[in-house]
């Protein structure tokens, strides 16, 4: 070592800056201090380059530790002694510190947290080039395993963050790469460095960090996962402040920038996490409206099913989920239904706006305003009702609930796009009435009800044939005879649906729907259909809930008077369709006070198999004559001389009867009946009494010899088929016995 080689630095002054001793090394400190000031005084510039050469590449950058710890010190000493000059020899002066901020040595990396604290103390602003390495040594030296490191880290992070609040120079756009690359660290030191320096900077009145906000925002809502309740909170409070200055904030905001991030995270394990992303989500849908129209599907696949969140824990995400759906309901309008405008007609909109404002400057703002109106916003119905019928296979009640409702939703508002994608998810509506909850089955009657009559639906089904089957009939469009068709067929395929629920949808359906359209069509299929034991079941549970339902009431009384065509016409279709359980079609002619008819049949009953079935439905007969809607049935009975016919077929139905508490209810009856002496009838259905006319002109001429003989002809299909089934029994016997 000679004075040659470390000039204009003395040899005292070199051994000293090298010595383990700290006090030396400070007294070396203040030479090269001193002889910095003299440079500067003199304008001496060779001599200011010289040392920075020798403390900054031989010193700071050599391979022994303690020359390094010399080299740092230097260095500080020569910014302090350089003052404002410090200025141009920023380079020399920050370089070799940023490259000892990862040195292996952590006595090393503090002198360099040391000597950069001091650098920066004298050049202030003019760091700032530099601002992209210091943070990224700061951010990994805030988790060092070293607490005096770390304390030198903040102490100078503290410092360079006074520095960039005071700068109106900050390269901010130069700076987010790094910070998001920075954000995604696992470490919670760093990831609370990397927030706390977001919030510097969102306080920054000259940066507007909500231009880039969506470059940050995923990793900010990773942090807001991690498992420091300390770590979690400031994120919480960040994250609190740019939600509030979205809120206040005009323009600039990119919602859609950042919608996508938010329904992946509004799906996320963590609670914290994902009640934070949905209420970030509803927020932007109040903001921004329709603009958020294209993530419909993406923020509908994560809110619906949220809404099933029961537990006490999970009830904030729960109540977030459901403002964010009536939030997302509100956004459909009747135009999401209009035609999508095609790519040139938006080239077309586009140009004609920028014509129109040739007079303004390129960039004028309220170009690109107008351009957006121009081509408004609208739903992509597919990608919904696909998100929708995932969701109709959710384990939850209340996502299938919601789920349903949106297909109403789009059914009243977006019809025409809707029914596009119909056959996507009309089986799938069918295969719902199988779903355990009363609700779910309910809504999906619902939706059902608006597919068959919305006018809409009235598109060309020639490619089906199923709908062939069925007549139009009028309100209805032909996905109702379609629907029909599925539903018998899904009721003969699911008996135990049929026995658990068939009264409950049927009653539904007429509801929504006009009863005497359901009954027709049901009638209409069944009058075809060759599986006479299902036609017998469906008859039989058709004609409970016709006498019982309280939703049927009009069509009762529709059925009572037959005083028009269309009604004589029902009564006709549901005739021959009942004619496959005889005591059904005994309560029809009773219901329409058909009685001359219901004799008729009475006679025909002795030549049946009175099964125990059979009598049990004459129980249930009994039991309906004595119910309020056969009233005016009793009331007639004390007419006896006009009503010889009714009176016949109690008394017929009496003698069938075993001595049960059915029939002492009817004895009971019959023996109200004033002064009666029954006569009885030849095979032509003539007696000794006079036989009242028909009152009613279109009854009378509805042909009920033909009835009687469809009633007939049905009766021997069952006869037919009972033998089969004997046939069949006997020879699965004798296999066996083989």
């Amino acid at each position: 070592m000679t004075d040659k080689e470390f000039y204009p630095l003395t040899s005292a002054c070199v051994r000293a800056l090298n010595d383990k001793l700290y006090d030396k090394r400070k007294g070396a400190a203040l030479e090269i201090e001193k002889l910095m000031k003299d440079a500067v005084k003199n304008n001496d510039a060779e001599t200011i380059k010289r040392v920075l050469k020798v403390v900054g590449e031989d010193f700071a950058l050599s391979q022994n530790p303690n020359i390094r710890k010399g080299g740092l010190i230097g260095l500080a000493a020569t910014a302090i002694g350089l003052g404002k000059e410090s200025t141009k020899y920023i380079n020399e002066l920050a370089r070799p510190v940023i490259v000892c901020f990862h040195d292996s040595d952590h006595r090393v990396r503090y002198y360099a947290c040391e000597s950069l604290y001091n650098i920066v103390k004298v050049v202030r602003g003019s760091i700032l080039p530099f601002f992209n390495e210091i943070f990224d040594a700061l951010s990994k030296l805030s988790s060092d395993p070293e607490q005096n490191v770390k304390n030198g880290a903040e102490l100078l992070d503290r410092l360079i963050k006074d520095i960039v609040t005071e700068s109106s120079s900050f390269d901010l756009a130069a700076f987010i790469p790094l910070l998001r690359e920075r954000i995604y660290t696992k470490n919670t030191f760093a990831r609370q460095f990397v927030v706390s320096w977001i919030g510097v900077l969102d306080a920054v009145p000259d940066i507007n960090m909500l231009v880039l906000l969506p470059e940050i925002l995923d990793g900010l809502f990773q942090i807001l996962g991690d498992s420091s309740i300390e770590i979690r909170k400031l994120c919480q409070n960040i994250l609190a402040e740019f939600l509030e200055g979205i809120k206040k904030s005009k323009n600039g905001v990119n919602f859609t920038g950042m919608a996508n991030i938010l329904i992946v995270h509004s799906q996320n394990s963590i609670e914290i996490i994902q009640c934070t992303a949905i209420k970030w989500l509803r927020e932007f849908v109040v903001l921004s409206g329709r603009a958020m129209l294209p993530h419909m599907a993406g923020m509908l696949g994560s809110v619906l099913p949220c809404l099933a969140y029961s537990d006490e824990h999970t009830k904030s995400i729960r109540e977030a989920a459901e403002q964010l759906n009536t939030s997302l309901r509100k956004l459909i309008e009747k135009e999401d239904d209009l035609p999508t405008p095609t790519q040139e007609s938006q080239i077309k909109n586009t140009e004609n706006v920028h014509s129109s404002f040739s007079k303004y400057e390129p960039s004028y703002p309220c170009v690109s305003i107008i351009i957006h109106i121009s081509n408004p916003v609208q739903l992509e119905v597919s990608s919904v009702i696909k998100v929708l019928k995932s969701m109709l296979s959710h384990d939850a009640v209340q996502t299938r609930v919601a789920s349903l409702k949106w297909f109403n939703l789009l059914l009243s508002k977006t019809p025409n796009k809707t029914f596009r994608h119909i056959d996507d998810f009309f089986t799938l509506l069918l295969d719902t009435l199988a779903d355990p909850s009363d609700d779910v089955v309910l809504l999906d009657l619902e939706v059902l009800a608006e597919v068959s009559s919305n006018s809409v639906g009235n598109a060309d089904l020639s490619s089906k044939d199923e709908h062939k089957l069925l007549k139009m009939k009028p309100g209805l469009n032909q996905y109702f005879t379609v629907f029909i068709i599925k539903l018998m067929d899904f009721f003969k395929n699911n008996k135990q649906i049929l026995d658990d629920r068939g009264t409950f949808i049927i009653r539904q359906l007429s509801v929504y729907l006009s009863a005497e359209a359901i009954f027709r069509a049901m009638a209409e299929y069944l009058e075809t259909d060759s599986d006479v034991n299902f036609c017998c079941t469906m008859v039989q549970t058709l004609n409970t809930i016709l006498l019982t339902s309280t939703e049927l009431y009009d069509l009762r009384s529709l059925l009572k008077d037959l005083k028009n065509k269309e009604s004589c016409s029902l009564f006709v279709c549901l005739y021959k369709c009942w004619c496959h359980s005889p005591i059904a079609a005994m309560s029809l002619c009773y219901l329409s006070q058909n009685y001359h008819h219901a004799a008729q049949l009475l006679q025909t009953f002795g030549d049946l198999e009175i099964t125990v079935d059979f009598l049990k439905e004459i129980d249930k007969l009994v039991q309906l004559i004595e119910s309020p809607i056969f009233a005016y049935l009793r009331l007639q009975l004390l007419d006896t001389e006009n009503n010889q016919d009714l009176l016949h077929s109690l008394y017929g139905l009496l003698m069938i009867l075993p001595q049960s508490e059915a029939f002492k209810l009817l004895h009971y009856r019959l023996e109200c009946v004033p002064k009666y002496h029954p006569s009885f009838k030849s095979s032509t259905g003539n007696n000794t009494h006079s036989q009242r006319k028909e009152q009613r002109p279109l009854v009378a001429r509805i042909d009920f010899n033909n009835l009687l003989q469809h009633f007939l002809h049905v009766q021997s299909k069952h006869k037919l088929f009972k033998k089969q089934q004997i046939a069949l029994k006997l020879q699965s016997v004798k296999k066996l016995a083989l």
